[in-house]
Parts: C-alpha cells; sequence; structure tokens
C-alpha cells in the first residue's frame, strides 16, 4: 500500500511543481523587460506625448473619485511603471479611467469618517490594496483568457462607444468651456455650450485639428517631418499660438494645484483588522478593473494585429493597484484612450508606459510648470482625433450587411456604453450572444476542428500530383460545426499546435454556421499566415455560408484568388503557382 500512496503523492508534486512553474513562466516580467531596447526613440516621445493626456484625465479622476487630484496622479504614476513591466498588452497604458473613479467615488459614500463626512482614506486605499491582491489571484487562476470568448460585435459595440465618448466629452473643452461630468449634461447643455463659445480657444482648436488631419499628405510632401508625430506637432503649434497671442482660454495649469512635496510621498498601509468591511467592495473592484483592462487590451489586439496576454495583464494590474493603495492613488486600469493614443504615437514595447509614468512623477515633484502652458483646446483636438481612430473601421463600413443578430448587439452595446457604462454594456452584450448561439454552446463539444495533412484525404487520386502535394507540405484546417465566438478559441488552439507547413487550405464544406467573431478569426489567422510566407486558401463554403462571409467583403479581403469553390480548383492553382 506504501508505494501507491507516494505515487500519488509523487504525481501531485509533480502537478503542483508543473503549475507553479507554468504561472511563474507567464507572469516573470523579463518579457517586457528585454525588448525595452528596441524601439527607444518611438516610445519616448510616445509615452511622453501620453503622459500629457494622461495628466488632465488623471486630474479630473482624482476629482470624480473623491480622492483628490494627487491621488489620480500616482494611480496614473503606478499604473504607467508597475504595469508597463508586469503587464501582458506590450503597448497598453494603465491609469485611472472613468469606471474605476467612478466606482471609487461610490465607496466613499459609504466610508466616511464619524459625522465629519470627509472620506475614510485608509479604508479607500485599502480596499484599492486589496484587489490588487485579488487581481493576482485571479491572474494566478487563469481564469482571465476568458475575455476571448467575447463576441466580437461586443468589443466592436464597446470601441464605438468609447469613440463616442472621448469626442463628445471633448465639445466643450474644444470650444473653451468647461467639460461636462457625463453625455447626458452634453446633451442636456449643447444649446448653452454653443451660445458661450469661446472664440479664442477655436483659434487653437482648429489650427491643430487641421494639423492632425492633414499631417500624413504633409509627411509626403515634406519628408524633414516623418519622424515628428503629428500630436506633437499639433501640441507645439497650438501650445505656440495660446503663448504668442496672450488668449484668454483655459489651460492644463487652471487645475494643477498639486500638494508640497513634502506630503507627496504619504503611505497607506492596508487596515487587514477590517478586512470583512472591505473585501466585498475590494471583489467588485477588482471584477470591474479586469472588465475594464482586458477591454481595452483587445482593442489594441484588434489595431496591431497582436495578442495579448490576459493572465499576465490581470497580473500586472494586480501589481499596480496594490502599489497604487500603498502610494494613495486610486484604482488602475488599462485606459482604452490613451493605448489607442499610445499605438497612434508610434509606441512599440512597454517603454512608452513607463515613460509615461516617470513623466507624470516628474510632474509631481516640481517639474508641471512645462505641462501647464498647454491650453485644453490643443488637448481636446488631439483627444477628439483619438476619438475618431478608436471607431471600428473594420466593421463600420460594412455595417447594414452584418448578421442581423451581430448588428443587434452591437447598437445594444454601443448606446449603453454611452449613456450607461461598459460593465452593463458588455454584460448584456454577451448574454444576448449566449442567448442567441445557446444551440451551438450546449452541443459544442460534438464540434471538432481537424487540421491535417492532405494526403490523409480523398482531395486527389493522381499520384503524381500527390508527390508533388507532398513535397510542398499541404495541411488542410477542416471545419466542422458552427465557428462563433464560444469556438474560436477552440481553432486558435489546434491551429498553433499544427506542425509546419507551406500551404494551408480552410476546408469550409461542413460548416454550419459562422457568426462575425468567426469571419475576423479566419481573417486574422489568414493575414498573420501570409506574413510568415504561408499560402492561405479557403475552400467550398456553401451557399449560406458564402452569402454571409461575402456581405462582410471576406472574399475579397483575403483575394479572390485565394477563394475556390472546389478541391480540384485549389490543386490546380497551388500546383501551377510551384
Amino acid at each position: 500500500m506504501k508505494q501507491p500512496t507516494n505515487n500519488i503523492f509523487l504525481k501531485l508534486f509533480n502537478s503542483m511543481f508543473g503549475f507553479i512553474k507554468s504561472i511563474a513562466k507567464e507572469l516573470n516580467p523579463w518579457g517586457n523587460i528585454k525588448i525595452l531596447h528596441t524601439n527607444i526613440k518611438g516610445d519616448i516621445l510616445s509615452g511622453i506625448m501620453v503622459a500629457i493626456i494622461a495628466l488632465p484625465l488623471a486630474l479630473a479622476f482624482g476629482e470624480i473619485s473623491r480622492l483628490g487630484p494627487e491621488a489620480g496622479i500616482w494611480s496614473a504614476i503606478v499604473g504607467g511603471i508597475v504595469g508597463g513591466l508586469f503587464g501582458g498588452c506590450l503597448v497598453g497604458v494603465s491609469g485611472p479611467t472613468a469606471p474605476m473613479a467612478s466606482q471609487i467615488a461610490m465607496f466613499m459614500g459609504v466610508f466616511v469618517i464619524g459625522t465629519t463626512n470627509e472620506p475614510d482614506l485608509v479604508a479607500a486605499f485599502s480596499i484599492i490594496f486589496l484587489s490588487g491582491l485579488i487581481l493576482v489571484f485571479i491572474s494566478i487562476l487563469k481564469i482571465s483568457r476568458f475575455i476571448h470568448y467575447i463576441p466580437y460585435s461586443v468589443i466592436s459595440g464597446f470601441m464605438c462607444g468609447i469613440g463616442a465618448i472621448v469626442i463628445l466629452t471633448q465639445i466643450n473643452s474644444f470650444v473653451g468651456l468647461e467639460s461636462e461630468k457625463n453625455t447626458y449634461d452634453i446633451f442636456k447643455n449643447f444649446r448653452y455650450t454653443i451660445q458661450n463659445v469661446n472664440v479664442y480657444a477655436l483659434y487653437v482648436a482648429i489650427p491643430c485639428l487641421l494639423i492632425l488631419f492633414s499631417w500624413d499628405f504633409l509627411q509626403k510632401r515634406f519628408k524633414s517631418l516623418l519622424n515628428i508625430p503629428s500630436p506633437l506637432a499639433a501640441l507645439i503649434i497650438g501650445t505656440s499660438i495660446a503663448y504668442f497671442m496672450n488668449l484668454n482660454i483655459p489651460y492644463i495649469g487652471d487645475k494643477m494645484n498639486i500638494a508640497e512635496q513634502s506630503k507627496i510621498f504619504t503611505f497607506y498601509f492596508p487596515d487587514l483588522s477590517r478586512i470583512g468591511e472591505f473585501i466585498i467592495p475590494a471583489f467588485l473592484l477588482a471584477g470591474l478593473a479586469v472588465i475594464d483592462s482586458l477591454l481595452s487590451c483587445k482593442v489594441a489586439d484588434n489595431m496591431t494585429g497582436l495578442r495579448h496576454s490576459s493572465d499576465r495583464e490581470t497580473f500586472g494590474q494586480g501589481m499596480a493597484n496594490m502599489s497604487a493603495g500603498l502610494l494613495g492613488g486610486i484604482s488602475t486600469a488599462t485606459a482604452t484612450t490613451q493605448t489607442v493614443g499610445n499605438i497612434e504615437f508610434g509606441a512599440k514595447t512597454p517603454l512608452s508606459t513607463i515613460v509615461k509614468g516617470l513623466t507624470l512623477l516628474g510632474v509631481l515633484l516640481g517639474l508641471g510648470y512645462l505641462l501647464a502652458v498647454i491650453p485644453n483646446a490643443c488637448l481636446a483636438a488631439i483627444l477628439f482625433k483619438l476619438g475618431i481612430d478608436i471607431l471600428d473601421y473594420r466593421i463600420l463600413p460594412v455595417l447594414r450587411k452584418i448578421p442581423i443578430s451581430d448588428l443587434f448587439i452591437f447598437i445594444v452595446v454601443l448606446f449603453i456604453t454611452v449613456y450607461q457604462n461598459l460593465m452593463v454594456a458588455v454584460s448584456v452584450g454577451v448574454i444576448i450572444a449566449i442567448l442567441k448561439s445557446l444551440n451551438e454552446l450546449i452541443s459544442k463539444s460534438n464540434y471538432k476542428y481537424k487540421i491535417i495533412s492532405i494526403l490523409d484525404l480523398d482531395f486527389v487520386s493522381n499520384e503524381k500530383q500527390k508527390k508533388a502535394l507532398d513535397a510542398l507540405s499541404v495541411k488542410v484546417l477542416q471545419l466542422n460545426g458552427p465557428l462563433f465566438f464560444g469556438t474560436t478559441e477552440q481553432l486558435i488552439s489546434i491551429y498553433n499546435n499544427a506542425s509546419n507547413h507551406k500551404i494551408l487550405i480552410i476546408d469550409m464544406s461542413r460548416l454550419t454556421m459562422i457568426d462575425l467573431t468567426g469571419i475576423y478569426l479566419l481573417e486574422d489567422i489568414i493575414k498573420s499566415q501570409k506574413l510568415n510566407k504561408i499560402e492561405v486558401f479557403v475552400i467550398n463554403a456553401k451557399q449560406n455560408i458564402r452569402k454571409v462571409v461575402e456581405k462582410v467583403n471576406f472574399i475579397e479581403n483575403i483575394g479572390k484568388e485565394y477563394y475556390k469553390d472546389s478541391t480540384k480548383s485549389v490543386v490546380s492553382a497551388i500546383l501551377k503557382n510551384k
């Protein structure tokens, strides 16, 4: 009896050791650190630009949270430095966000000191610290990756909703007025905004916006401008106009009442004796941070063609939130607007977000006067352009042609994101998608995707052709059953584990249903493999499937020469080109 018991303990030990080893490998920051030198110039410029954009947002979110502007700045600092070192999205920018600030404000209505109605700072920062600890445990459990199961229509609705919010919230700053707190107030007070436009602000905002939209054209005409990012050019010109014309308009410095340096470094150690009070708010905060961050990472994935590590990003946010709780910062999350800006400004590695954090640390330590002279109207123009860039231009051109269920989900998520909040929007969108695909989800285990050699199929009977195809290393990806948001990860896993090949044939003859998530996944696979010098052909789509994919320009996007209606035609095309 002793030997079997020892075997059980040995297997248990090996399993635990393997689990710990895989976690250590996944969460190790070395992967981020070793690439910091690969795009130094672009990342530094991008980091400074993002810091300039992040500063007024951090101040505003600090105020919204009821913890003060310094708390917003500290959140942006630790989000940038700690989030950059440990995060799972190479171009993601962490810091305070509107949802996180609003959630903290709700807690501050409950946690006050006696009858003074002053916020209980120890409670606030203990909750933030514990939420970070919870995020670390979530990353260890490896459940963050379920974000990849969110349907594309939900992500697209979220992207367009965030883009719309950014554009709407910058209208007042663009015309030289105080920003509204939410979209309700924007529409409610729109007449007042129009009637009270500060014309002097337009002297800055309009030239900046024109520069941003015409910069590509100007760079083609004047080669000396190639290495200058458009936002930096707009920033310099907009600030110069305001300075030399001595314009009476709002500036960033108007709200930069940063505390004295002696009060800046205050440590808040978590009060674990009150953990019973703090644990539920901490879980709510951690849940919001996961959704807010990973959706922003998905937006970055769509823009860059890369694929973030959800577990590592959750770990990075956990470390950043623990640091924020200790240093007196509000909760951090990956911020969509700043992440999109980071990409647009030319960032490639986490160095950019680290530079952003260090720049804002410099502001706290006395360098704020360098940023104080920037007009709000100039920032509004940059953010206005970013809002336009966030919009999902993959789906917008074909919006009327996508499947009606995907269109409905997109519209619902878009409007709830704009008028309510992203947690509600994503939850509603996912629930609708699940209900719509309930039959497919229930029988998902019955559908098997396969990748096999072309010689194992009856594609060819001619021995000469078989030998030729064998020499070319041709694989066939068989799609059996539906391809939708609930099965895309299964397909990615199977394809990533396939042996090396030079040509891939995607056989759709057994495909029964496909949604927008499945279509765009196939597009992404085909585009990424072409970059790897692998030819990809798609064949044998049934009539109903072909109609769906044609409506969203799938065949046009992959190249008409790579879509074939029969196995015979694809074999002929392959052999003809070789």
